[in-house]
């Protein structure tokens, strides 16, 4: 992972409150290689070993609703690069042109299989295609869609430093951002307004911290936050059943 030399940064980043992260980030050049060499070979073991989920994934995608298997989208990464991320399809086809480009609680366009993949996560799977072309990480800023990039704080351009990434603390901490959502008049403005000033806060203080250990905790709480939420899930089906029977 290559950190540009300041003047080569794009001049919407160059200003004083993107400099203090940088120089931050300049101390930890030999991190940022090794974080990359992490990403390259940790996501191509992933892939081969989840190679056969990929497969079944597909096929229930494809016989639960028309639409590719795959949702692509243009997103935002370091530098303010954009790119096309990869998703398993959790929505009807076309549903960026019939509602928000955020997804809300109970969202209709949500397909039977896709509320499946998104409580486990396992839509993100085909992001380790984009953590292999150098587009993403395993842990940074989640990508956002330009038009909210370019709602950004001078500040917040700092998140820009580095790629983007599948998982984060902010991600972590705003799991459940969808519910926040669902009750607003403007969902678009309720996110910038609302939800992105919190969540950069995580991010910011994530690239003040920077280290590969800390990255590593954060894909491991992750792990155990999609474990926790299906464990909640299960035994919140059971007691149902249990109330039904009585």
């Amino acid at each position: 992972m290559i950190l540009k030399q300041w003047d080569y940064l794009p001049d919407n980043m160059k200003n004083e409150s993107v400099k203090k992260y940088y120089d931050m980030l300049d101390k930890k050049r030999g991190s940022l290689y090794f974080k990359r060499i992490f990403d390259i070979l940790a996501a191509i073991i992933i892939l081969i070993i989840l190679s056969p989920i990929f497969v079944v994934l597909s096929i229930a995608i494809k016989l639960d609703s028309k639409g590719p298997i795959m949702f692509r989208q243009v997103r935002v990464t370091q530098y303010g690069r954009t790119f096309r991320i990869f998703k398993f399809r959790t929505m009807v086809n076309n549903a960026e042109k019939i509602g928000t480009q955020v997804t809300t609680k109970n969202d209709v366009r949500v397909t039977k299989v896709g509320s499946i993949l998104r409580k486990c996560r396992l839509d993100e799977l085909p992001q380790l295609l984009n953590i292999i072309s150098g587009d993403m990480s395993f842990v940074g800023t989640r990508p956002e869609v330009p038009k909210y990039v370019d709602r950004y704080t001078e500040e917040m351009l700092a998140t820009l430093l580095l790629p983007a990434g599948i998982t984060s603390e902010a991600s972590i901490e705003y799991k459940d951002e969808d519910s926040v959502l669902s009750d607003a008049e403007n969902v678009d403005d309720t996110y910038v307004d609302k939800v992105l000033p919190g969540k950069m806060k995580y991010n910011l203080e994530s690239i003040k911290r920077f280290s590969l250990f800390g990255e590593i905790k954060t894909m491991l709480k992750t792990l155990g936050v999609v474990i926790h939420r299906d464990i909640n899930r299960n035994e919140m089906t059971v007691e149902n059943n249990r109330g039904v029977g009585m």
